[in-house]
């Protein structure tokens, strides 16, 4: 298993090949990476298509993980599926080498013309970061991964304690190794953690995998710290949706879905 040891996510191998770091290893298989990583990625690579207008920004992100993403070297494919005046449909997606496409993005990116309409944001503010002290994650069978490399302070409850609950959520390491970190990719590394956030079964019970995950976005994020406002329901038959009102310390910026497979544990 080719792992970089750049002090990020990934290490830029070319403008679309990238070289995991151990910093990406999920909580429950060791060659798998956690979701957020690899989603902020293929945000990034939707920023930064070519002949890509300043003037639109992603507005919203809808993934399908089609089955866990390998800790292995990285290729993204990035397609321009509709260029209009207002909005763009941008396709990306994720294959690794010596396999088929893991996981994939529909992005839509809006025109913005700054200060052309009344600014209207309500919805209730959370405990900023500062009033919070840290939280580790849920005991984790290795050193280094994606749980040691995101910082975690919880406003309500835990990742121990079922139930909705708030956590602030700030990245370690940058996404991409030398690269500075887009405020995009500072939420999507985040947004994917929602249904661990807000569990509604024990997770020594119950698995709960997310098959999608969406991302709406009606600010654009400002600073390093990303808030979970998170929850989940779960029908009896196996089926749950962890949803997320998404903060920044400005205020409520967006919403995070995620539809889940739910089963007990064998």
């Amino acid at each position: 298993m080719r792992v970089s040891e750049a002090h990020a996510f990934y290490e830029r191998e070319s403008h679309d090949r990238f070289l995991p770091t151990a910093n990406t290893r999920g909580p429950w298989d060791a060659a798998s990476q956690h979701a957020g990583p690899p989603a902020a990625l293929l945000g990034l690579a939707a920023e930064q298509r070519p002949g890509g207008r300043p003037d639109l920004r992603v507005a919203r992100l809808t993934y399908e993980i089609v089955r866990p993403v390998p800790i292995r070297p990285l290729t993204v494919s990035t397609r321009v599926l509709r260029a209009g005046r207002s909005v763009e449909l941008v396709r990306v997606g994720l294959t690794p080498d010596g396999g088929d496409e893991v996981m994939r993005a529909t992005v839509l990116l809006m025109r913005t013309v700054p200060d052309s309409v009344p600014t209207v944001s309500p919805g209730p503010q959370v405990t900023g970061p500062g009033a919070v002290p840290p939280k580790a994650f849920f005991p984790v069978p290795w050193d280094q991964g994606y749980h040691t490399a995101m910082e975690v302070r919880f406003a309500a409850g835990s990742f121990l304690e079922p139930g909705p609950a708030t956590a602030w959520m700030r990245m370690r390491v940058p996404l991409v190794a030398g690269e500075a970190v887009t405020p995009l990719s500072r939420v999507l590394t985040a947004a994917d953690s929602g249904n661990g956030v807000g569990s509604a079964l024990d997770f020594h019970r119950y698995v709960f995998v997310n098959a999608d995950l969406t991302v709406s976005l009606h600010r654009h994020p400002e600073g390093e710290w990303v808030c979970l406002d998170a929850r989940t329901m779960v029908d009896g038959a196996g089926i749950g949706l962890a949803e997320s009102a998404l903060h920044d310390e400005k205020g409520p910026l967006g919403r995070g879905t995620q539809t889940l497979y739910v089963t007990a544990r064998d």
